[in-house]
């Protein structure tokens, strides 16, 4: 090998320098960089072209018209049925008890014959005193012939003055023993009426406490029967002692504040009457006052010693803005609803109650009469939720 091709030979430690080689240098980076932008959009868009599109969740709910309409202002109150004038009827005279003239339950009239007293004693008793009465009498008139002699003799001088005067307390004294005579015969005969228990007022018969032939007498404390009145019949029920002013100011400017009387469930009315009478005094142990309504009862669906729930009409509330109680929802902040939008969308808004009467609600402010308002499903709500709805039915007027 000669020197020229020797030194012509490139060195192993010389660089490439070929045109070919400095292009790849070049685009090796780029197409890296093209490579991983590429792997990243394929990515992305078959990441998007997989994920689930979720849809607007609507929720059902139930939905009530708010109305505009009066609304009564009443009070509520436990209480008991009370009879007008229940009776103990107890016999007058001692003796036996010989027959019963009424059945047990039934309705007497004031007058009626209830049961009978053995009066064979009392007839002999009257007998008695007829006979003193005779006799007192015969004496009485023998005492006044004597003095009409004595008086004749006086005139004349044949006897003194003094013997007339005797003769005068004689008469007296006869005198007075027939009227005592007369009050005897006529207690006797009072006996004798008393013999015939009558009823002393109309009204439900109760069971009878002593069976005929027992003896009875006028020192018995437990009666013979009681008798019970049912029309009219009271009501005696109690409200807060707070109220009582407004009460009375309403009792002075209506005449006769209606009162009904609903069974222990609050449920169903049974009677309406009005408000009799307001108790003097507050009870100290309760805060409360008693209240008494009359009823008329005519057909007997109050029955003494009853317990009912009693509400009594204060006040009127005109033009109130009326919502269903399950509508208002409480928070520490206050009450709120919601308020259904022409897009079926809910709005959450304040409001603010007036009145609360059963199950419905009194609003000062916050909707308007003919909005929807929700009163089923709203613990899955928020503002702005779509909701599918119907309409409940319509409250009764209030």
């Amino acid at each position: 090998m000669d020197a020229n091709a020797t030194a012509t030979r490139p060195s192993i430690d010389e660089p490439l320098a070929r045109p070919g080689w400095r292009r790849w240098q070049v685009l090796l980076p780029v197409c890296l960089a093209l490579a991983i932008v590429g792997t990243i959009v394929f990515r992305a868009v078959a990441a998007a072209r997989t994920k689930p599109v979720v849809a607007v969740r609507v929720v059902p709910v139930v939905t009530s018209l708010v109305r505009q309409g009066d609304v009564q202002v009443t009070l509520s109150g436990l209480g008991s049925v009370v009879p007008t004038d229940a009776v103990t009827v107890h016999t007058r005279v001692d003796g036996q008890l010989m027959l019963v003239k009424f059945r047990e339950g039934q309705t007497v009239q004031k007058g009626d014959l209830l049961m009978q007293v053995d009066p064979r004693p009392y007839e002999v008793q009257m007998l008695q005193a007829e006979g003193q009465l005779a006799k007192d009498e015969a004496a009485l008139k023998n005492a006044h012939q004597d003095l009409t002699r004595y008086q004749t003799l006086v005139k004349e001088g044949i006897i003194p003055q003094q013997q007339l005067d005797t003769q005068v307390s004689t008469v007296d004294q006869a005198a007075a023993a027939v009227k005592s005579d007369q009050a005897g015969v006529a207690s006797a005969k009072l006996n004798l009426v008393y013999c015939n228990i009558t009823a002393p007022v109309s009204g439900a018969v109760g069971l009878r406490l002593v069976d005929p032939g027992n003896m009875v007498h006028a020192t018995d404390t437990t009666g013979l029967v009681v008798i019970t009145p049912l029309s009219p019949i009271d009501v005696l029920f109690t409200i807060p002692a707070d109220n009582v002013q407004h009460v009375l100011a309403n009792s002075k400017s209506v005449k006769g504040l209606t009162v009904d009387a609903y069974d222990r469930d609050f449920v169903k009315k049974l009677a309406t009457g009005t408000l009799l009478a307001v108790d003097n005094q507050v009870d100290p142990t309760t805060g409360t006052v008693k209240l008494k309504a009359e009823f008329t009862n005519r057909d007997g669906v109050l029955f003494p010693n009853q317990f009912v729930n009693a509400k009594l009409q204060t006040d009127t509330l005109h033009n109130a803005l009326i919502v269903p109680a399950a509508a208002v929802q409480r928070s520490p902040r206050g009450n709120f609803i919601y308020v259904v939008k022409p897009d079926s969308t809910v709005d959450l808004r304040t409001v603010e109650i007036e009145l609360t009467e059963g199950d419905l609600i009194a609003l000062k402010s916050g909707v308007t009469p003919g909005e929807r308002v929700v009163i089923d499903g709203m613990e899955k709500l928020s503002p702005g939720a779509k909701v599918s709805f119907m309409d409940a039915a319509p409250k009764a007027s209030a």
